[in-house]
């Protein structure tokens, strides 16, 4: 007998040859997008909010600009995007007054339109680079990538992370701790590092905590229908325990997840 998932790949050949489904990765040589904070917000933080949303393949970007300047979210100093187009995220940088590097992982086969993840800041970002992670998707074979930043506030500087693994239909969930795995090694040199995304399962997080990190978006209402999918890990960074993360539960049918925030201290 034959798996499901072993049938998936052969099926999706059957469609590309029949011309119902294109896929293009960005292999080598993807292109970048980026745009130069307009000014960092003071001199100096101690404690600093950074916030996560995947805009659902950045169909509702002018709904998703109202939810990000909701109360929770407005006041954002990083803001991690999934699932964007270079458009979406030069309006939603500009509607938010941020800086930002984005690397596309995909030209997606659903959509015909480019599909990857982005970092904003209020801080001057100083380095960036595309994180290709292992194991193509099921359906379309596509690949998932993380964008990284070091973003520089005042005399510190930390490394952030937009991730998005696999789903659960598409990669198995050894294939998606190896994904988290190698955003894991890439963070390794770094002493502060935030890694914020659509993780695509409720406990891949156990993986980071037994990496040394924290967690504080571990606990709360779900994300998205198949549960609380949507996270952050922090190494080097201090928590705040009381009130110190959340998730924008209101409706403004901006996406198929709802955003999160935590607040990290850095000093």
């Amino acid at each position: 007998m034959i798996r499901a998932r072993t049938c998936l790949p052969m099926l999706l050949s059957l469609m590309c040859a029949a011309g119902c489904v294109t896929q293009t990765n960005y292999e080598a040589g993807a292109p970048r997008y980026s745009g130069a904070v307009p000014a960092p917000p003071r001199m100096h933080a101690d404690t600093i909010r950074i916030a996560s949303f995947n805009i659902e393949f950045a169909f509702r970007v002018d709904n998703a600009i109202r939810v990000l300047a909701s109360p929770e979210l407005r006041d954002a100093d990083v803001l991690l995007l999934q699932e964007m187009d270079a458009a979406g995220v030069e309006r939603i940088a500009a509607a938010m007054g941020m800086g930002y590097v984005y690397y596309p992982a995909t030209k997606h086969f659903r959509t015909g339109r480019d599909f990857g993840n982005a970092v904003l800041s209020r801080w001057p970002i100083i380095e960036d680079a595309r994180i290709v992670l292992p194991h193509v998707a099921a359906i379309g074979a596509s690949v998932r990538t993380a964008t990284a930043a070091t973003v520089r506030v005042g005399d510190i500087e930390m490394r952030v992370y937009s991730a998005h693994l696999g789903t659960v239909a598409n990669v198995t969930s050894a294939e998606r701790a190896d994904q988290l795995r190698i955003i894991l090694e890439d963070a390794k040199p770094y002493e502060r590092v935030i890694i914020g995304g659509d993780m695509n399962h409720p406990d891949v997080g156990r993986q980071a905590m037994d990496a040394g990190y924290l967690w504080p978006t571990r606990r709360g209402p779900r994300t998205a229908a198949a549960g609380r999918l949507d996270h952050m890990y922090f190494k080097g960074i201090g928590v705040a325990h009381i009130d110190g993360s959340g998730t924008v539960t209101a409706d403004y049918d901006a996406s198929d997840h709802r955003p999160i925030w935590a607040l990290a201290i850095l000093r």
